[in-house]
């Protein structure tokens, strides 16, 4: 099958031929296999008749979720009932010919409907299976319920980002879940890395991806100090800078930089400062050498302040929202977003952040519609027209938005 609107002008994909059944949800398990459908991969999206819960999230243009499109762009929509025993035998005939499977329900689940890896590797020595949880699959915290933000608070990610809050001690609200998109990020490479391996040992292998243990590798120093009884070193934190409009980031990274920064402030002198010349003294003077910085900073607008620290060398950005970060002609320049088409009209998504010289990486144009492919793979799986038209009673959904 040839997915329509996938971008037929790239000839090389790293992932081309490979299939992926993709019963995943939410958000870690959907950006694992939207990567793998935008490096070429057929990645087929298993739902149930009302489709998954990202449907629904705004935001929605004609009931169609551009957030759900943002995970979910390039995928082939196959709706199944994994409660019947029709929908698992599709399945069991669909595993015959794939090469990866993700799955994100909680640990026992796919146990139970017989479409565990011990259960399926014997219908496909080759599969490569993938399976993401909060805890990991087997421990005495396996099957509790996990979502990002409690992830968040589990991992000590919380706890370590309050620490450098001076004169706070209530942890953060997060809206931006930073553990399921990391996750997904892993659980990609896993999946890449046994591809691989398979290439010599023809065999499949079950990946057990967690986010608990995904969410503390951001939290490098942090784990390291936690297993001795020293207290941390106070490290320098950088920014905000305020301007007399905004404020800006500096990164004060080097011996170099510092010496550049003192030099936009008007204080070259301070190079030699006892507060600040050698690195330890300048941690234990941070406040006292950011109020100098600041007392330069505030007097000149931020594309001001921002011209006189690129001059020089000195890392820096202003602060930004996502909006305004969209519209960096950087951005343009690489090709990061791609405009796509739902049935609520078009959208803008992104590609992957990185680019290949030898093979093609880029979402596909246009979004698949709920159901839109069942029948053609029930086809593949060797049902009858009878057997199709009779599939869970009533003839499959092949157009829900």
């Amino acid at each position: 099958m040839t997915l329509a609107g996938s971008d037929a002008g790239n000839s090389t994909r790293s992932f081309d031929g490979l299939r992926v059944l993709d019963f995943s949800t939410t958000i870690a398990g959907p950006h694992c296999t939207r990567m793998l459908a935008d490096m070429g991969a057929e990645v087929v999206k298993i739902e149930t008749e009302e489709g998954e819960t990202m449907r629904s999230r705004p935001p929605l243009r004609n009931n169609c979720s551009t957030a759900f499109g943002q995970l979910n762009i390039g995928k082939r929509s196959l709706i199944l009932d994994l409660k019947s025993p029709g929908g698992i035998e599709v399945v069991r005939r669909l595993v015959a010919k794939a090469d990866v499977l993700v799955e994100n329900f909680r640990p026992g689940v796919m146990r139970r409907l017989k479409l565990d890896f011990a259960s399926l590797r014997e219908l496909n020595p080759r599969l490569i299976y993938c399976s993401i949880s909060g805890y990991g699959q087997t421990g005495p915290s396996a099957e509790l319920p996990a979502y990002a933000p409690v992830i968040h608070a589990a991992s000590g990610y919380e706890m370590a980002h309050l620490a450098y809050q001076p004169g706070r001690s209530r942890p953060d609200y997060c809206g931006i879940y930073h553990a399921d998109v990391l996750t997904g990020v892993y659980a990609f490479g896993a999946i890449s890395a046994a591809l691989y391996q398979r290439r010599a040992s023809h065999q499949g292998q079950h990946i057990d991806v967690s986010m608990l243990e995904s969410m503390l590798t951001l939290t490098l120093s942090e784990l390291q100090w936690s297993q001795f009884e020293v207290k941390p070193t106070q490290r320098p934190m950088f920014g905000p800078i305020e301007t007399s409009d905004g404020y800006v980031m500096v990164a004060i990274a080097s011996e170099k930089t510092f010496q550049s920064l003192m030099k936009v402030i008007g204080h070259p002198e301070w190079v030699g400062d006892p507060r600040f010349a050698i690195y330890s003294d300048r941690r234990e003077n941070w406040g006292s050498l950011m109020e100098g910085v600041e007392a330069w900073s505030r007097t000149v607008p931020t594309v001001k302040c921002l011209a006189a620290l690129n001059e020089q060398g000195v890392p820096s950005s202003a602060y930004r929202t996502v909006a305004e970060a969209l519209k960096d002609p950087q951005l343009a320049h690489r090709g990061a977003l791609t405009e796509v088409e739902d049935g609520g009209g078009t959208f803008k998504v992104l590609n992957l952040p990185f680019r290949m010289s030898g093979a093609s990486v880029s979402a596909a144009r246009r979004m698949s519609t709920l159901g839109e492919h069942t029948l053609a793979y029930l086809k593949e799986t060797g049902l009858s027209e009878d057997e199709i038209a009779g599939f869970a009673g009533k003839p499959p959904m092949a157009a829900r938005g």
